[in-house]
C-alpha cells in the first residue's frame, strides 16, 4: 500500500513538472519589442498626418492598425486576424475599448466606399493606437 501510494506522488509530481515546463517554454509574457524599430515606424506614421490634406487620414489609420496587428503577434497573442488577437488580448490594454473603436474604424476605410474620417477622428483612433502601443511596450 505505502509503495503504491509513493508511486502515484512521484507519477502526479512528475506529470506536474511537465505541465509547468510546458506552460513556462510556450508562454511569451516578458517579451522584448525592438522599440527603435517601432519608435521610428510610429513616428512616420505620425508625420504622415497632414491636417489639410484628407487622404493621409485613412493610410495614418490603416498603418497604425497594421503596427499594432504586428506588435500584438510579435507577442503571440493568439488569432488569425486583428480582431480575433483584439478579443483575446486579455487585459494588455488600458483603453481597450478605445482600441476596439479605432479598429472599427480602420474596417470602416477598408471596407466600405467613401468612407473618410474626420481629423478629430483620426488624430483619436492615432492616439488610442499610441496607448496601445505603450501598453504592451513597444514604444
Amino acid at each position: 500500500m505505502d509503495g503504491s501510494v509513493f508511486l502515484l506522488l512521484a507519477a502526479i509530481a512528475i506529470v506536474g513538472i511537465f505541465v509547468f515546463v510546458a506552460i513556462s517554454l510556450t508562454a511569451r509574457r516578458n517579451y522584448e519589442f525592438d522599440k527603435d524599430a517601432y519608435q521610428s515606424d510610429w513616428l512616420h506614421i505620425e508625420n504622415s498626418l497632414q491636417k489639410e490634406n484628407k487622404a493621409t487620414y485613412n493610410g495614418a489609420i490603416i498603418e497604425a492598425d497594421k503596427l499594432l496587428d504586428k506588435a500584438m503577434a510579435e507577442m503571440g497573442i493568439p488569432g488569425k486576424t486583428m480582431g480575433e488577437r483584439l478579443k483575446k488580448s486579455g487585459n494588455h490594454f488600458t483603453q481597450l475599448n478605445s482600441v476596439w473603436h479605432a479598429h472599427k474604424m480602420r474596417n470602416q476605410i477598408a471596407h466600405e466606399h467613401g468612407f473618410s474620417p474626420e481629423y478629430t477622428q483620426t488624430k483619436r483612433a492615432l492616439s488610442s493606437y499610441k496607448q496601445a502601443l505603450k501598453d504592451l511596450g513597444a514604444i
